[in-house]
């Protein structure tokens, strides 16, 4: 094995020419905040999240200018959680034997794939739970793959709805899909890939296109589905005026887990449960529509599969190089590389052992759902 990472950097860009090819989706879907970069685990940073504006004022002609225009700013708490490492070893006869049989390289870049793999598609889950977690409403039929009917673009409409209806900045939604609904997209919606319809040749060369209705689509391996809690019979107690998102209920029994998906007799939204029930009281992701009378029966949507759609800065990703102690540690070498597709930068670390080297690619990073309006699920 070289004695630097200088010699092995031809390998680690080959590994990094496959990952680029994995079904990446969330990762570069979301918003990047360079401030937690400086943070240790566990600590938070404080990010602003501005409220909606108040009523307007009357124009007065006055001496003075009115005494007004406070507002609160709300706050989330983001914080780097995980810091981890794929070990990469190898000892200096299998290095030997390797090399001689002309294989080293190709199995040193096998692996280098490998752990990098590992670790995006972890981070890509995180993104997917933390989204689905911090979503407000839900589209669509739960079990019932969406982009099903061809020549029905319905599901991009209604997703696009949820989100105009929430008042989330629509310039840079992104849609973040399964792999049923791409066979859908791809096998179904023939306007998408008829370039005299669509525009483009995209979907038809490359299986892929870019923006549909303002959506920015892209496919993740992560996309899964959500198990809905056992929660039956439960009714609102008391009744519960526009706006409310702390629902409070009586009889009735089971759980209400965060994900699922509930209806208020009354009200035909798809309300995201972002808090689960406890002592009888549950939290939804944005407030209520209209008002729902007491004792109205709340709905436990079924299980489903979790597509997202969301505007970028409603879902925020941390991530950097793990904190090294003052002087360093005993790496013989360390170096960097940026997977292109992700945009992940890994840290690559080489440390020397008794007749044999261990390479370890790590990452430590965070994520959360600031903004729950911004964020709602595509059902499937």
């Amino acid at each position: 094995m070289a004695n630097t990472l200088t010699g092995l950097v031809p390998d680690f860009q080959e590994a990094m020419d496959i990952i680029s090819r994995e079904l990446v989706g969330m990762i570069p879907a979301v918003k990047t905040d360079a401030r937690l970069d400086r943070v240790a685990i566990g600590q938070n940073v404080t990010i602003p999240v501005t409220r909606e504006a108040g009523a307007s004022a009357d124009n007065t002609p006055g001496v003075t200018a009115p005494d007004t225009g406070d507002a609160t700013v709300d706050f989330v708490q983001v914080a780097i959680t995980k810091s981890k490492h794929q070990p990469i070893r190898f000892n200096g006869e299998e290095t030997l034997g390797l090399t001689n049989a002309g294989t080293f390289s190709s199995i040193q870049a096998d692996r280098t794939y490998q752990a990098m793999r590992k670790l995006v598609n972890e981070i890509e889950t995180d993104l997917w739970v933390a989204g689905k977690a911090g979503a407000s409403v839900a589209y669509g039929t739960a079990a019932t793959t969406p982009f099903g009917t061809a020549g029905n673009l319905s599901d991009f409409a209604g997703a696009l709805g949820l989100m105009e209806i929430n008042g989330a900045p629509t310039n840079d939604l992104q849609l973040v899909v399964g792999q049923s609904a791409m066979n859908n997209l791809r096998g179904v919606q023939s306007t998408l890939f008829k370039v005299n319809e669509a525009g483009s040749s995209d979907m038809l060369r490359n299986g892929m296109t870019d923006r549909v209705q303002m959506q920015a689509l892209r496919n993740s391996a992560a996309v899964g589905v959500h198990t809905k809690g056992t929660g039956a019979s439960y009714l609102i107690n008391g009744a519960l005026a526009a706006g409310e998102t702390v629902i409070t209920v009586d009889t009735g029994s089971g759980t209400i887990l965060v994900g699922d998906v509930v209806t208020f007799a009354g009200d035909t939204t798809k309300y995201v449960v972002t808090v689960a029930l406890a002592a009888n009281v549950f939290t939804i992701g944005r407030g209520l529509i209209g008002t729902v009378a007491e004792n109205a029966t709340v709905t436990v949507g079924n299980s489903y599969t979790g597509n997202l759609i969301f505007d970028r800065g409603a879902i925020v990703l941390a991530n950097r190089m793990p904190a090294m102690p003052a002087g360093g540690d005993n790496a013989a070498d360390v170096t960097a590389l940026t997977d292109p597709m992700s945009g992940l930068t890994f840290e690559f670390a080489l440390y020397k052992q008794f007749l044999q080297n261990v390479i370890h690619v790590r990452l430590a990073w965070g994520v959360k759902s600031i903004k729950p309006r911004h964020v709602g699920i595509l059902l499937g």
